[in-house]
């Protein structure tokens, strides 16, 4: 059978609507599978131990626990970095609350990460007596490198911005933690 085609300008314009869309058994049997049985989701919990650099270098050390499907997580965090009075380096305790975006599966050996998020700090300093409370955003990235079994290294690297009247508005950490996959 062959079809011929017209120049005429009243066949040019004319539309064929296209046939409404009819889901197969097979196809709402796939659809069904998708939305019962969804991706594993995986857990973690770091400990950690690390540095904040401003204004000086100070120990911090916290606790992350997160969840996470495929590529997206969220994580709570907190952390708590120690007072420096020689430098007038405030102490700095954080709860964060971040998303993750992470590659889908180890490259070799490390999954690599980029996070951000908001929550509340509290910022002391004992002389001159100051203190500060107020919301704060963080902006990051790291790597879970495997050790052995679920047992991994995890480097991490934030950037927070401190709302308020905070002595520093923007902070920088870096950290390195054990991090146990469950």
């Amino acid at each position: 059978m062959r079809t011929r085609f017209s120049l005429r300008p009243s066949l040019l314009s004319a539309r064929v609507a296209p046939p409404p869309l009819a889901l197969g058994p097979q196809a709402l049997f796939c659809l069904l599978a998708i939305l019962l049985f969804p991706a594993s989701a995986s857990a973690d919990i770091t400990g950690f131990l690390g540095v904040n650099m401003t204004p000086a270098n100070r120990p911090v050390k916290g606790v992350a626990i997160g969840a996470g499907l495929l590529i997206v997580g969220l994580e709570f965090e907190y952390a708590n970095t120690s007072e420096d009075l020689t430098q007038a380096a405030p102490a700095l305790d954080t709860f964060m609350f971040d998303g993750l975006l992470q590659t889908p599966i180890p490259i070799a050996g490390m999954q690599f990460y980029a996070t951000a998020g908001g929550g509340i700090y509290h910022e002391t300093l004992s002389v001159p007596n100051t203190s500060e409370t107020n919301f704060g955003t963080n902006i990051g990235g790291g790597a879970k490198i495997s050790l052995a079994g679920p047992l991994r290294l995890r480097l991490d690297y934030r950037v927070f911005n401190l709302r308020g009247t905070p002595l520093h508005q923007t902070v920088q950490r870096f950290y390195a933690g054990i991090n146990l996959k469950f």
